[in-house]
């Protein structure tokens, strides 16, 4: 339904977008990840006709973001990170302007505004003033408002961005329920909320995507990797890491936290061989105390920080 081909984006000298192409199902629920600069706003807005790129194309069936922005405009509602919404207005004359402005019909808007207001959970709000509004609330309204002209695509730019867990919870169920009729594409840094609510996650950095699949397939893909996860008492980490690098099976030793004495970090193994005979004896070699030494499983988190730190 959507294909996106070589799309390139600058800033300046500056490049956001770096060539990326890929292709969005219709009823897909897609998840774009990334660190912060990566490039999942930037690709939003020009998925969203409100910014043009440097080179690429994108086109939505039959039309082009040069030729039909207007035509995709209608096809695509659309929720930037911080939901644009009249402060001063009740929340459901605010919709009702909305829904002057979209287009939607004079017999149909009353109808088409409670039905919005069920899915998205704001009938108690509809006639307070935006301004008093929790963040989580904003968001709802800002979900109706994209969602007014019933459009075929429903684009989020971190919509769960500073809610608390029961409002990243309710966000995420509206998602779902969405997602049913409609092709949703959302950015997030909530790895948690991609691996739960996508059909498919593509991982973006540095302009460029690194991943592109199911968790399951992403975590298949790298399937002879595996991960160490070790807490030490008493332990300098720059110096095991230093042995530790010795032995050739091992991709990374990756700090996760130091407290009291206490230093806790994970180690890429880049085999299918258990290597923790081998750990263990330069370990042993040393002053630490080991207070914890077991296998982990690949989780979404651990390939996000794979393929996305510095090195």
């Amino acid at each position: 339904m959507i294909k996106i081909e070589e799309l390139t984006k600058y800033y300046d000298n500056v490049c956001a977008v770096d060539k990326i192409s890929f292709e969005i199902k219709k009823g897909e629920i897609l998840g774009l990840l990334g660190p912060n600069g990566a490039g999942k706003t930037t690709t939003l807005r020009i998925l969203t006709c409100y910014m043009q790129p440097t080179s690429g194309n994108v086109s939505f069936e039959n039309f082009n973001i040069y030729d039909n922005s207007l035509e995709i405009k209608k096809m695509v509602g659309y929720l930037p990170e911080s939901a644009p919404i009249y402060p001063d207005m009740l929340v459901y004359d605010y919709l009702n302007f909305v829904a002057d402005v979209r287009g939607v019909e004079k017999t149909g808007k009353e109808k088409q505004i409670k039905e919005l207001a069920d899915l998205c959970g704001i009938n108690e709000v509809m006639h307070k003033p935006v301004i008093e509004l929790s963040k989580g609330y904003k968001q709802r309204v800002g979900l109706a408002h994209a969602m007014m002209n019933n459009p075929e695509i429903l684009v989020l730019d971190e919509p769960t961005s500073g809610l608390d867990p029961n409002q990243i919870i309710d966000i995420r169920n509206i998602i779902r329920e969405i997602g049913k009729k409609r092709t949703v594409i959302f950015s997030t840094h909530i790895l948690s909320e991609a691996e739960a609510t996508c059909d498919r996650i593509i991982i973006i950095n540095k302009g460029k995507i690194v991943a592109d699949g199911s968790t399951e397939q992403l975590k298949e893909k790298n399937s002879s990797d595996y991960l160490i996860h070790i807490s030490l008492l008493n332990a300098e980490f720059n110096d095991i890491k230093k042995s530790l690098n010795d032995i050739s099976e091992i991709k990374d030793v990756v700090l996760k936290s130091t407290k009291d004495k206490i230093v806790d970090f994970n180690i890429l193994c880049k085999t299918k061989n258990d290597i923790r005979s081998e750990i263990y004896k330069k370990i042993k070699n040393t002053d630490s105390i080991i207070l914890e030494f077991h296998t982990e499983s690949r989780t979404l988190e651990t390939i996000f920080r794979e393929l996305t730190r510095e090195s």
